[in-house]
């Protein structure tokens, strides 16, 4: 589903990714840890075809990704959406329904598979009851799930979010966890998202990468955790692992 074979990214001294190869097979779940400063953002924004590789090149489906023309097959959530300001008169049937627009050509309306495509978003991201209800008055959890579903409206085969747990509650979170698990493996979406929180990340994915300019390791979780080095190649020595247990 994606390849990246030896990429590497930078701004004139200051190299951020560093002949990074990874592959991620379709409908995989997959976590990516490292260190803030690390290059997991800017490797996202160079799968989503935002910015390009100084060298290396990246594949969506086997196809390079500048010429990759069903953009909208990826659905992504920034790390900014929980923290912006919602005080604005939308609602979440219209924030979902943006979600089409990157498929429609200008002045063309949506049709029936269009909303179609709106409405099982809405209802698999559990959301379809605050259709009508103002953003603003959501919670965090709730208005995560609806920014998934937005995503979700453009029927994806690749999701990808960024840090979706910022600002959002733990109660939130594990109820996030759960639905990630269930539109893996029930949709059969590819999944793929950044974290800090390497305890609960190992929990939950089948896959994680481990980035820190260059690509540590890929591996399951449970031989992750088994390799002492891989922490400190990522966080340095000094890295405290708190095992919280999962109810």
């Amino acid at each position: 589903m994606i390849r990246f074979s030896h990429v590497s990214f930078g701004y004139s001294d200051n190299l951020i990714l560093n002949d990074v190869s990874f592959i991620i097979k379709r409908g995989s779940y997959v976590g990516m840890i490292g260190p803030n400063g690390g290059g997991k953002t800017t490797l996202l924004k160079i799968l989503l075809g935002l910015i390009k590789p100084k060298r290396g090149t990246v594949e969506i489906q086997g196809t390079a990704i500048g010429s990759f023309a069903k953009k909208y097959e990826i659905g992504y959530v920034p790390q900014r959406v929980m923290q912006e300001n919602f005080n604005f008169p939308a609602t979440v049937f219209e924030i979902v329904s943006s979600g089409r627009t990157p498929m429609k050509k200008v002045f063309q309306f949506f049709n029936g598979e269009d909303k179609k495509a709106i409405d099982q978003a809405l209802r698999i991201a559990g959301v379809d009851q605050y259709r009508h209800q103002l953003i603003s008055r959501l919670s965090g959890g709730e208005r995560q799930r609806v920014y998934v579903a937005r995503a979700l409206a453009a029927r994806p085969s690749i999701l990808i979010l960024d840090e979706p747990f910022a600002g959002v509650d733990i109660g939130s979170q594990t109820g996030f966890y759960q639905f990630l698990r269930q539109l893996n493996r029930r949709q059969g979406i590819t999944i793929l998202f950044v974290s800090h929180d390497v305890d609960v990340i190992t929990n939950e994915v089948s896959e994680i990468i481990c980035l820190n300019k260059r690509l540590v390791c890929q591996d399951k979780p449970k031989n992750i955790l088994l390799k002492e080095n891989i922490m400190e190649e990522l966080y340095g020595k000094r890295v405290i692992h708190i095992h919280r247990e999962q109810s």
